[in-house]
């Protein structure tokens, strides 16, 4: 979902939001830093497989998915990492880990973690390594319906 069109479903439900534009920035730190973004607004997709199902889990940038966390909350051991190659072909307008968190948009679940809530904003890569979208946390949640869950490692 390239910018474009991110900002279309954006624009259509009346949310107002920032384009960040920067350096090419692949990890976290980088991308807070190139984007001038506070590293705890700033949020990744991890992609998972949960009985074959792919699904898209949000993250602070600055933390790791707790596997068994997100094991006990959906009720199945059969959940892990999904490889780029399963996914890659739902995101072919985005460069690879740079996926927005719009999963509802792709008929995938979107769980997020419980403390990305502790925050007015969110920030997001915009379908490339050189975008973010920031908009209100809440305006997010309204549009993604997400689970929310305590997903990280402690």
């Amino acid at each position: 979902m390239p910018i474009r069109r991110l900002r279309e479903f954006l624009d259509s439900h009346g949310v107002k939001y920032f384009v960040v534009s920067h350096s090419p920035a692949y990890t976290a730190q980088e991308i807070a830093a190139a984007a001038h973004v506070p590293g705890k607004e700033l949020a990744k997709t991890v992609m998972v497989s949960i009985q074959g199902k792919l699904a898209m889990v949000v993250l602070p940038a600055s933390r790791q998915l707790d596997l068994e966390r997100l094991r006990e909350f959906v009720g199945t051991r059969d959940v892990e990492l999904a490889g780029e190659q399963e996914f890659a072909v739902l995101f072919l307008e985005c460069e690879i880990g740079a996926m927005p968190p719009f999963g509802n948009l792709y008929g995938l679940d979107v769980y997020v973690a419980e403390e990305l809530e502790e925050d007015d904003d969110i920030a997001f890569n915009a379908g490339f390594h050189t975008e973010l979208v920031r908009l209100a946390y809440h305006d997010f949640k309204r549009l993604v319906n997400p689970m929310v869950v305590d997903l990280c490692m402690k």
